[in-house]
Formats: structure tokens, sequence, C-alpha cells
């Protein structure tokens, strides 16, 4: 993958953290739209390789990606620029909600317009990850199984177990007249900051709960808290919640009115649902609170999801190339490829398609996103404005 600049990485993250509504399978169509259909940054097997690297992983699986594709772009500090540019917009929305100057309500109208552009993207990305990691039907059958196992059994669990099997199956499977090997990923740092973050990983996960019990520190408490929902959490956005819940509401840090609430507008929001994190922080009874207690929430729960992908790139980047890897990959790329065919049903689909108008804006933004190839961002606003006209 060529180099680029950080400069670079932060605008394109900055848009898509404007504009990239639906939720994380949503994101990652938004990822792919941007950064191998448009900017070419790179292809779709490397892309899948990414995905699937990610589902493996626990945390936020579309802000991995995203750290991911701007570390690989411009180092370390592109992947800053990349979390910074993705999660910065609706964390600041999140905060500002905390402390009542955000605007109350969105216009549900405009808001399922903007949902229904969900559906589109997801199937762009869907169409045309199954022409490229699908071509026969060895794979398009893993694709099809991974799709109906997913849809019979939704758990936290589930994404894990079919990308493991679809790795078996295609290690066993997809070895002969196997295509050329996907180009490599340029990792800019080496094995010992990798090593480094995988033992700060463990680390804090050990040592945060043991710092509890010696000593009597709020801010060292919401720190654990929202550390561990970051890093023992499989699925990420909504699977999250819950753990969230736990942590937040019984101790009596926030009232259960008020994270609802919360909740209501972080799903209304662009970019990772993780950034509920700072609105929790922010609104919390004890201190810290406000804006302190929101960066301390947020810096908290993303920091699993940094340790953890910056360990694994360069150990992924040498696994991927060898004989067998390359083979269980293919088989693993077409598992993601049924992964988010069965997301696009649910819960992209269901969350967003509730009438034929509808179906017929989302079939209208997917005409704008394949035959026309609108901008993304530009399909989001022709998407809102419909919406708040015809009042789908």
């Amino acid at each position: 993958m060529p180099q680029g600049s950080v400069a670079e990485v932060l605008t394109a993250f900055i848009r898509l953290g404007l504009t990239s509504f639906g939720g994380p399978t949503a994101h990652l169509g938004y990822f792919r739209e941007e950064f191998v259909v448009r900017r070419r940054w790179l292809d779709d097997r490397t892309y899948a390789d990414l995905l699937a690297l990610c589902q493996f992983l626990p945390g936020p699986a579309s802000s991995q990606a995203g750290i991911a594709i701007g570390t690989l772009r411009a180092g370390l500090i592109g992947g800053l620029a990349a979390w910074l540019g993705f999660t910065l917009p609706s964390a600041l929305i999140m905060v500002a909600a905390a402390y009542g100057i955000a605007a109350p309500g969105v216009d549900s109208a405009a808001l399922r317009g903007l949902n229904v552009v969900a559906v589109a993207v997801v199937a762009q990305a869907v169409w045309g990850m199954a022409r490229t990691l699908c071509p026969d039907r060895e794979r398009a059958t893993i694709a099809l199984i991974a799709a109906v196992v997913l849809l019979v059994w939704q758990n936290a669990f589930a994404q894990i177990s079919i990308i493991a099997i679809g790795g078996l199956a295609g290690w066993r499977l997809l070895r002969s007249g196997a295509p050329a090997a996907a180009p490599p990923l340029t990792v800019s740092f080496d094995r010992r900051i990798a090593i480094g973050c995988w033992i700060g990983f463990f680390s804090l996960l050990i040592a945060l709960p043991l710092a509890r019990a010696v000593f009597s520190s709020h801010t060292l408490d919401v720190f654990d808290s929202f550390y561990r929902a970051g890093a023992l959490v499989f699925g990420g956005g909504h699977v999250v919640l819950p753990l969230l819940h736990a942590q937040v509401v019984p101790p009596g840090w926030v009232s259960d009115a008020r994270f609802i609430a919360g909740y209501g507008l972080a799903q209304a929001l662009p970019g990772p649902l993780f950034t509920f994190a700072a609105y929790l922080g922010a609104v919390q009874t004890p201190a810290p609170n406000g804006w302190t207690g929101g960066a301390l929430a947020l810096l908290a729960i993303f920091l699993p999801a940094w340790l953890l992908i910056v360990g694994a790139l360069p150990f992924w980047a040498w696994l991927r190339g060898r004989e067998g890897v390359q083979a269980a990959l293919r088989g693993i790329n077409a598992a993601v490829v049924g992964i988010l065919l069965a997301t696009l049903y649910t819960p992209v689909m269901t969350s967003a398609i509730m009438m034929p108008l509808d179906a017929a804006l989302a079939l209208a933004c997917f005409g704008m996103l394949t035959l026309w190839k609108l901008p993304p961002w530009l399909v989001v606003v022709v998407a809102g404005g419909i919406g708040w006209v015809v009042r789908v």
C-alpha cells in the first residue's frame, strides 16, 4: 500500500465521521466505497482481510478497521488521525448533549432518510465484495451458508465461529487453483511495539481491578469500567450497551432515564456507537464529569481497540502471506461476505425499511451510488433531504 500523509487521512475520516450514518455494518460499507473504490488505498482482498481480523478481536470492529486503514496509510500517527476524525464529531455532540446544549430532538423523517442510505451502502458493499471474493461456486457456497447460519443463530460469538469455520473450509478446500497472493501489508512499525501493546492490554485488564481494590478513586473506577467494556465485548456497537448499563446505572452514576435518552441520541448520529461512552462520562453525577469525565470514558473504552489492532497488525501482515493462511483467508473472506449479507437484512433493513416509500428511497440511493457514482456523503445529504420533504 502506498504511503500517504496524515492530513489526507484526517480529512477523509472527518468526512466519514460526519456522514457515516447507519451503524457499524454501514460504516464498513462507507469505508469500502471511500478507500477501496474511490481512493484505491487498498484492494477488496486486503480490505476483507482487515475486516476478518477486526471481527476476531473484541471491541468496535468499524473503528478498529478505520484505525488499521489509517495506520497502514500513514503510520501510527495516521491511525490516530483516522480515529480522531471518525470519532470526534459524534463524541463532541454527545458531550454537548450531556450539558443540555445540543438540540433535544431530531426530525424523525430526515433521520429515517439517513438510515435508508445505510441499506444502499451495505448492499453496494456486499455486491462489490461478492464479485471479487466469491468468484466460484465453493466460495459463494461458503458465503451463503455463513449468511444462513448468522440469520438463524444470532449471538455475540456467532460471527467469530462463522469466520473460524470459513477459515477451516478455505484451508481444506481452496488450496488448488488459488489466485495470486494479495498485495502485502506495509506496516511501518516493528513487532516490539506490537508485543508492548499486547502486554499493555492484558496488564491493564488485570491491574485496574486490583488497583480499585486498594485505592478509593472514582476516576479509577470510571477508567476501569469503560476499559473492561471495550476490552471484553465481541460484536461492538449495540452489544456493548447492556455491559455499559450494568457499569453505570446500578451504582447510581447515571440514571436509567438519562441512559436511555443518551442511547437514543447516539443512534441518531454518524460515527461509532461507542461514543455513547463520552455522554455517560459527562452526564454522570460523581466527579469527574462534564468534558473531563467524557474524555476519560471515551479514551478508556477505545484504548483496548487501539492496543489490540496495533498489536495484531504486524503479525497479521506476516501470517496472511503464508500459503496455508492464504487458503484459509479465501474461506474467511467468503464468510465475511456472508456476514455482511446477513446484516444487510438485520439489523440494517429491518430498522430502516418500514414501508414502500422507504424501499423506493433505498433503491434510488443504490442507483445513485452504483450507476451515477455519486459520493456517499452527497447521497446522505440527498436522502436526508428527501426524507424530510416527503416525510417517509
